[in-house]
């Protein structure tokens, strides 16, 4: 959420800001158009309120002969004032949800453009494979070390499910541990959270009110199926007073994941790359306002992330993302997409964002500086790793000409010393 006082003591730079988003001027004049109404609503509501007090007051020492007209008049203007209240509660409400509607500003230093097209290659690291045999696409290594049940699966719980099992069973949760222990390392604190949400958590992540239709609701209950960790963890210190003593505040949190996937018709429906549940350690930060210790905190959740795929000897990519392209919340926003040999190409597994204090002011999340002011904190977060998205680059970058996958260095000790997994492995 923004600070709305900002936004109308500077109405043309968050004009030309949020263009960037493609979020269009109009709907900022309007905010603020709305602000001025409600506001002036407000005062002459307040005006109606005082006088109808005072007649009330009146009323008892006005004589027998003016006391019908003060009741008369004390009537109307109560009506007046149950009037302005309806239209002045249809107003705030106007307001909240337009406000809820309004994207973050995007970092003067990220890219600009409408969509992915526009996105940055920063860096690429590590060596795309050269194999001297015709490799397999991740499905097909499932198949011959009978690591999966997928068919079988899809019959049981629908479509963009998986079932795998014997050592990619393993494999999936030593890479989570392996990422756990690296990020209790850097002082994280390891967290496992429930998959299940009110709605508020979710307008205060920023979920909602953009991204309804890929969340999973259970009316029933009135609950949501959380699609990351995130969404618990940024609503945990909900309405507290932290000190500046207290931060940065570091969570590793470990929760099951659901998505729809409702705008992915037709993409990545064979395999593990988009399934409607999955595993997720995510990176989460809350530091003090200040954009140099934000911009820090964001570098470093990248470099951890990095250093994950490189113990993971994957060939990847940092993109610096676009403006268009990086979400509601985001000020700045990292990708990191690892090769995928079958599909000759990079794909995504990590996304890290700064969303400064844009989350924290919907949580109301605050904490006294140590010059004794009132601020609100900045939140962070990052992808530890997510599985199995994480295993389709991971079995076809190591796969060997017999079928079996080789287990780096950095990992075997997750996997009680293997350094090869598969029918074949000795």
């Amino acid at each position: 959420m923004l600070d709305i006082k900002f936004v109308v003591d500077n109405v043309d730079w968050v004009k030309k800001s949020l263009g960037k988003k493609g979020f269009p001027a109009e709907k900022v004049d309007e905010l603020v158009q709305t602000f001025y109404d409600m506001n002036k609503l407000k005062t002459s509501s307040q005006a109606l309120a005082e006088e109808k007090n005072k007649l009330s007051n009146s009323i008892k020492s006005a004589s027998s002969e003016d006391r019908p007209a003060i009741i008369a008049k004390s009537k109307e203007v109560g009506e007046q004032f149950k009037a302005e209240q309806e239209k002045l509660s249809e107003l705030e409400a106007k307001f909240n949800d337009m406000m809820l509607r309004m994207p973050n500003y995007p970092s003067e230093d990220s890219p600009e453009g409408p969509d992915d097209s526009a996105n940055v290659v920063s860096r690429k690291v590590g060596d795309l494979p050269h194999f001297d045999f015709t490799p397999r696409d991740h499905i097909e290594l499932m198949e011959i070390n009978d690591w999966s049940e997928m068919e079988r699966i899809a019959k049981v719980s629908g479509s963009r499910t998986y079932a795998i099992k014997n050592d990619l069973a393993q494999l999936e949760l030593a890479i989570h541990m392996m990422v756990m222990d690296k990020l209790r390392a850097n002082g994280f604190t390891l967290i496992t959270v429930p998959a299940i949400s009110k709605e508020k958590p979710l307008y205060n992540q920023g979920y909602l009110p953009f991204a309804r239709d890929e969340i999973y609701y259970m009316p029933a209950d009135d609950i949501y199926l959380s699609g990351t960790a995130e969404l618990i963890l940024n609503s945990l210190r909900a309405d507290e007073m932290l000190t500046e003593a207290e931060l940065p505040i570091l969570y590793a949190g470990f929760s099951p994941c659901f998505r729809r996937e409702a705008g992915a018709a037709g993409k990545d429906t064979r395999g593990l790359v988009r399934v409607h549940q999955f595993f997720k350690t995510e990176q989460f930060v809350i530091c003090k306002n200040d954009i140099e210790e934000s911009e820090k905190w964001h570098k470093k959740l990248l470099q951890i992330s990095e250093e994950v795929l490189q113990d993971l000897e994957l060939p990847y990519q940092v993109l610096e993302v676009c403006t268009g392209d990086m979400g509601a919340p985001k000020y700045r926003q990292y990708d990191l997409e690892a090769w995928v040999p079958s599909q000759n190409c990079y794909r995504e597994t990590h996304s890290c964002s700064n969303i400064t204090e844009w989350q924290a002011r919907r949580t109301n999340l605050r904490y006294r500086a140590n010059d004794g002011k009132v601020r609100f904190c900045h939140t962070l977060n990052n992808t530890g790793i997510a599985t199995p998205r994480a295993l389709v680059p991971f079995i076809e970058n190591h796969q060997q000409a017999d079928g079996t996958v080789r287990i780096p260095a950095k990992l075997q000790p997750y996997m009680g010393g293997k350094k090869f997994i598969g029918k074949n492995a000795k």
